[in-house]
């Protein structure tokens, strides 16, 4: 099999990509247990709440900025309900509808959370960048998330 130096260099960006991933994700996982108790997963889920109105989404709108599955999703909830950092209230306009609302002991260790996750992926991360390269990384990173998947692009 015969392979191309544009097909072994997208291989060596991907793992490039993939390992500075994977140590950025590793040392915030640390930082966060060590200061404040939690996940980044549950960091994740504090912080998307902390920005809609009344800080509080349906469980649908979480589960599409989360990437958990919806089971994995409510027992994260359930947990940080346990602590006291989430509540379930009802959708005001669907008498079905749950809202997952961030609580103010919630909005208090995600206070907490944010320099610790900050100074992570500063010292991680962006210290090792100029400030162009910093604009240029969240330009690209940015067009990529936001990106729609391609329809049938491997043709394997």
């Amino acid at each position: 099999m015969n392979v191309s130096s544009d097909e072994h260099a997208c291989a060596q960006a991907w793992a490039a990509l993939n390992a500075a991933h994977t140590r950025v994700a590793g040392l915030l996982a640390e930082n966060l247990t060590r200061a404040c108790g939690m996940t980044v997963t549950e960091f994740e889920i504090l912080l998307r709440l902390d920005g809609p109105p009344g800080r509080r989404l349906r469980l649908s709108q979480l589960n599409s900025a989360v990437p958990l599955t919806q089971p994995a999703l409510s027992r994260a909830v359930t947990r940080l309900s346990g602590r006291g950092w989430l509540a379930r209230a009802g959708a005001p306009e669907d008498g079905r509808g749950v809202m997952i609302v961030l609580t103010q002991a919630g909005e208090a260790v995600l206070r907490e959370a944010i320099p610790v996750h900050a100074r992570t992926i500063r010292e991680a991360l962006l210290d090792r960048l100029s400030a162009p390269e910093q604009e240029t990384m969240a330009e690209v990173l940015r067009r990529i998330a936001d990106s729609e998947p391609m329809p049938g692009a491997f043709s394997g």
